[in-house]
């Protein structure tokens, strides 16, 4: 139990130390601080944006496949410039791609414009309109909060039916429900037959409870008559996965006549992607910040380091008194890097409180959290830069010879 004793005497001194020096300690944590709170806040930000970026992402569905002219990601320009000459997508190219697929679930056409919607004096501008099937409940996540979905009979009669997104029913019946009453989109008349489940934003850009669905056929009649549609594609098992993947492409290659040594003229997107590339954006900023920290850090490393020599050079009687009545080396090296690690320490805890103030202070514009794991890594390498800056120091001083060390302090 002796190096207890050692250890519980050598953080007694170490806190005497510090409470004689409060100014230099405290201005000694301050590239510490500056690290700590830019290695917090980098961490907290990247838990928050993973949390709310997961959470946004879900709507896409891991098991839906997207069809389309474009391919989401693409790498160069000469890319785009290749995807903008391919042929549209049509209705009934869909519609011969879910006659031959065996391996979904449910293939729904999606075509989209934006128009404003009315009801009396109310109105919403700029709304997503999209026009559907009444597969489209079956292929997206989205839920139903009043009323229902449009019917198979709906959709194949293109009745004049609509379904609100919550944020238009709020804007254009905020006291009332929205269900049996005629609105307009674009000047044509609709009746309201579901409202949608609040869905929010994706990733803060736009909302995704903008929006009303009509049925493809008033769609085309009233909008766009022969629409650039997307396709979306529910795969009915997901550990079928890649073997959907591959009967889409050919089903897509055969039904458009893309001769065997040509390259696919569309796109089939889906989840992972944006998974892949979220990632590939956060490794990047993490890259930054770690960057920083670590030029902070080692600032902050160097003061403690210059801090701890002089530390020394003022407590060599003290060293040579300890070591002349039979203090070890390594009562003396564990006394200064104790003392090193609790400044850093200090400046750690410093850093984390401010960090989570302005973590507090930012949620309700940034989604910004604290997880235990990163106050646990910003409280380690506070240590750890203690134990590394405060080591030569320390060292030096286990080594002093006791007789030099009293006559030094004569």
């Amino acid at each position: 139990m002796r190096w207890l004793t050692e250890l519980l005497e050598g953080l007694r001194i170490s806190l005497e130390a510090l409470r004689a020096n409060k100014l230099r300690a405290g201005l000694a944590t301050l590239g510490i601080i500056i690290g700590i709170l830019t290695v917090t806040l980098m961490g907290s930000a990247i838990a928050g944006l993973n949390t709310a970026f997961l959470r946004n992402i879900s709507f896409i569905g891991a098991d839906v496949f997207y069809v389309e002219k474009y391919d989401w990601f693409s790498q160069s320009r000469e890319d785009w410039r290749k995807m903008s000459r391919r042929r549209k997508i049509t209705l009934a190219q869909a519609r011969a791609l879910e006659s031959q697929l065996t391996l979904a679930k449910a293939v729904a056409p999606v075509a989209e414009t934006r128009d404003s919607v009315k009801y009396q004096r109310r109105g919403s501008e700029s709304v997503s309109v999209i026009g559907t099937t009444d597969e489209y409940l079956r292929t997206t996540s989205i839920g139903v909060a009043q009323g229902r979905f449009l019917s198979p009979a709906e959709a194949r009669g293109a009745r004049p039916v609509c379904v609100l997104g919550a944020e238009v029913a709020t804007n254009l019946f905020p006291r009332a429900s929205a269900l049996g009453h005629r609105v307009y989109v674009g000047g044509n008349t609709f009746e309201v037959v579901g409202v949608l489940e609040r869905q929010g934003t994706f990733l803060g850009l736009f909302s995704l409870d903008n929006q009303v669905i009509l049925p493809m056929g008033q769609f085309t009649a009233c909008f766009w008559g022969n629409p650039d549609c997307l396709i979306q594609v529910r795969v009915r098992d997901l550990g079928q996965l890649n073997e959907a993947r591959e009967e889409l492409r050919a089903a897509m290659r055969k039904i458009r006549r893309v001769a065997p040594a040509d390259e696919d003229d569309f796109g089939i997107n889906q989840q992972d992607q944006f998974v892949v590339m979220f990632h590939r954006l956060g490794g990047t900023i993490a890259g930054i910040g770690l960057f920083i920290t670590g030029l902070s850090l080692f600032v902050g490393g160097i003061g403690i380091m210059n801090i701890m020599f002089v530390s020394v050079a003022e407590r060599t009687r003290e060293i040579g008194i300890r070591k002349a009545i039979g203090a070890k080396r390594r009562a003396i090296l564990s006394q200064f890097l104790i003392e090193a690690s609790m400044i850093c320490l200090l400046g750690g805890l410093v850093g984390l409180s401010l960090a989570g103030a302005a973590a507090l202070a930012v949620q309700n514009w940034f989604p910004a959290r604290m997880p235990a794991l990163v106050v646990a890594v910003a409280l380690g390498v506070a240590l750890l830069t203690g134990l590394v800056s405060g080591f030569l120091p320390a060292w030096r001083a286990a080594r002093l010879n006791p007789v030099d060390a009293l006559r030094a302090g004569d």
